[in-house]
């Protein structure tokens, strides 16, 4: 009887585990997805008007609380058409965040939009109260009205308009670009502080490993294509100890990878399956801030020199953006970034190395197209400046105080060009913190 048991689940094929990268993948759509929680809140109350008719009978409730059936029937009712008014209201919302965020700002802000938790709690509780009180009103009869859960429909009810009104103040304003930017900056430093514990707990080295890497080479390619949103540090050094070799990842995260093109390098007499390695790599369609503290650079600098096109000509918001990029590089310039970083195992063999994003890459992202597009405005020379100024003043270490000068000379050429009167040249090059108002001179 066991044999016949162990053959029949020998000849059933077994499901394969889902790898990280489609868990990756799933993780994000739940993240960015808009139904799925207004799902659950729809489950949600219905069950809830369930449990609120069974109660009805077991618990006394108030004679304020009681309902004659016309008026339970017309107060759900109500309630059931304002739920499905206010969901149409909340959409239209949407839709103008959605014209503004790509029209003003940079579409790359939407990635992180989509994962506000307060839309998504108020478009929960909005189709929770709408199917608690259709499901309870489904329930009134002659003879029986759920007066309990009428009155809870009510408290629902009271609950979404405080929700809507939070909602309607976040609106108003966080859509302005310094609101944006301001959450930009902090989820792009929330990246970096993860980056920088893993180098500190010493899961990532800043040395490459001596020497060439033993072993033949095999070359893994990529199969799909996409933008590189993530891969599994700790796994795929697990992977390669298991093999005994060494791993190279060739892209960093943040670069689109195309079809066909080499994803890995593996240095070793026995590498993994292919399949093993890819299924440790996220690859998209666009790129996500949950491993790549440039893409928040990246949508800083997208608003500040949407802010400087002449169709728009607001300097003073790319000043105000400004500030969160001085911010952004002052977190970056006090750690000891490097293009590559290698991980261990347990007997300190390298395993894996990934490449990484070094100081100059990051000024250069942060600063080079605001300088190119906003050498012609007094204000933008000037707040780069005393950009420059103030993390020349805040103790980098010497390599990087270099970069940050010869982003300074670039910055001096561009005005020289721009302003060939001395006077106006004189002013372009007086640092500002406030563009023009700050005080002549002023200095971190």
């Amino acid at each position: 009887m066991e044999a016949r048991s162990a053959r029949r689940k020998k000849g059933r094929r077994v499901p394969a585990p889902v790898s990280w990268a489609t868990a990756f993948a799933l993780r994000q759509y739940a993240i960015a997805c808009l139904w799925i929680v207004p799902l659950a809140g729809i489950v949600l109350g219905s069950l809830l008007a369930e449990a609120a008719v069974a109660l009805d009978g077991a618990v006394r409730v108030p004679q304020e609380w009681r309902y004659s059936p016309s008026t339970a029937s017309s107060v759900l009712s109500s309630i059931v058409g304002a739920m499905v008014a206010l969901l149409g209201f909340v959409v239209t919302i949407g839709i103008l965040v959605v014209q503004q965020a790509t029209g003003t700002l940079s579409p790359r802000y939407m990635r992180l939009w989509y994962r506000d938790r307060l839309q998504k709690a108020v478009l929960a509780t909005f189709t929770g109260t709408f199917s608690f009180a259709f499901s309870l009103l489904r329930s009134i009869e002659t003879d029986f009205v759920p007066d309990l859960g009428v009155t809870l429909a009510g408290a629902a009810v009271a609950v979404s308009l405080v929700l809507l009104l939070m909602y309607l103040n976040r609106f108003i304003h966080n859509l302005r670009p310094v609101a944006i930017a301001a959450l930009v900056a902090r989820a792009g430093r929330r990246v970096i502080r993860q980056g920088a514990l893993m180098v500190e707990s010493g899961a990532l080295d800043r040395a490459e490993p001596p020497g060439a890497p033993r072993g033949p080479m095999t070359r893994v390619l990529c199969g799909t294509g996409g933008a590189l949103q993530g891969f599994a540090p700790g796994r795929l050094a697990a992977l390669a100890e298991r093999y005994d070799c060494f791993v190279v990842l060739t892209h960093p995260v943040g670069d689109f990878v195309p079809p066909g093109v080499t994803l890995f390098e593996v240095h070793g007499a026995t590498p993994p399956p292919p399949r093993e390695l890819t299924g440790l790599v996220a690859l998209g369609v666009e790129r996500t801030i949950e491993q790549d503290p440039a893409f928040g650079l990246r949508i800083l600098v997208d608003i500040a020199i949407r802010a400087l096109s002449p169709a728009v000509n607001d300097p003073t918001t790319a000043v105000q953006v400004l500030n969160h990029i001085e911010a952004f590089l002052h977190t970056l310039g006090r750690l000891e970034l490097s293009g590559r970083y290698t991980l261990r195992d347990a007997r300190g063999v390298p395993r894996l190395q990934v490449p990484g994003r070094s100081w100059e890459d990051f000024l250069q992202l942060a600063v080079t197209e605001i300088r190119e597009y906003g050498a012609g405005s007094l204000q933008v020379c000037r707040r780069l400046r005393a950009l420059f100024d103030g993390l020349l003043a805040a103790g980098l270490p010497e390599r990087n105080r270099e970069a940050v000068r010869a982003e300074l000379r670039l910055l001096d050429a561009a005005v020289g060009g721009r302003y060939p009167d001395p006077a106006r040249r004189a002013a372009a090059l007086t640092p500002d913190r406030q563009g023009i108002g700050g005080g002549a001179g002023t200095r971190a």
